[in-house]
């Protein structure tokens, strides 16, 4: 069989499966992907005309959340919030998630840097990559252009971002939000939850902790669950998140 037999046969073979990949991202009649990187240009414009002009920006990072909790809990979950607030407002849309955040010092390395897998990026850099999508999105005309970030170290720059735009385009309908209150949820209220059911400061921990893990147990379980490793069932509990869930999407909808 010659070359060219070869590659067509591989062509025929491939092709079933090539289909079936970009079969998710296929345009639904009934219920259009909130998700911008889903939409052709021409869907979006018309959404924006229609009056989806909220650009919900889910803000991730990329690090070590110890032996149990896979590098993209960030991503993988702020995704997910993101996505049932955008459904809830109904006018907004979800931009992709930025996966690259500042984690600590290169050289010699710090804070999550000491672990393998973690990727960090300049304050600086972070903050311009911010503002950049910001000016892109006021371009195309989106009105409220909204921070979320899942992630506490970088929660000031998200204030900065919008401090400076905001003073920038004061004359303008277009408006900046940084929304701390999504991980204020997240942390210091679901933190008052567990410790109300009786579960201990120490029990509950920070990063990687009880909070950590039953956000993540309550999302996707593939993410959190590794083989070899088994989380107390009595202490990370998918249930257990059922109740802050609600109130992610609450605190984040303040900017409306």
């Amino acid at each position: 069989m010659n070359s060219m037999r070869l590659a067509r046969a591989a062509c025929l073979l491939l092709l079933p499966f090539l289909i079936l990949s970009f079969a998710p991202f296929a345009y639904s009649e009934e219920r259009p992907s909130v998700f911008l990187e889903d939409l052709t240009w021409t869907e979006l414009r018309d959404e924006i005309g229609a009056g989806k002009t909220t650009i919900i920006i889910p803000i991730g990072g990329t690090e070590q959340s110890g032996p149990a909790v896979a590098l993209g809990k960030h991503n993988r979950r702020v995704r997910l919030l993101c996505e049932r607030i955008a459904i809830s407002l109904g006018n907004a849309v979800v931009a992709p998630v930025i996966a690259y955040v500042p984690e600590g010092n290169l050289s010699p390395p710090s804070g999550h840097m000491r672990f393998p897998g973690t990727i960090s990026v300049p304050e600086a850099a972070f903050e311009t990559i911010l503002e950049s999508a910001a000016r892109s999105f006021k371009l195309h005309g989106f009105k409220d252009i909204v921070f979320l970030g899942d992630h506490g170290g970088y929660q000031a720059n998200e204030k900065n971002v919008a401090n400076k735009l905001n003073r920038e385009w004061a004359s303008s309908n277009a408006r900046a939000h940084a929304v701390p209150q999504y991980y204020d949820a997240a942390q210091s209220d679901f933190a008052r939850i567990l410790k109300g059911q009786g579960f201990t400061l120490s029990e509950i921990g920070t990063h990687a902790g009880l909070n950590d893990t039953s956000l993540m147990l309550a999302l996707t379980r593939v993410l959190s669950v590794r083989i070899g490793f088994r989380p107390d069932p009595n202490l990370a509990a998918p249930t257990v998140f059922m109740e802050i869930r609600p109130r992610q999407a609450q605190a984040s909808e303040c900017w409306a």
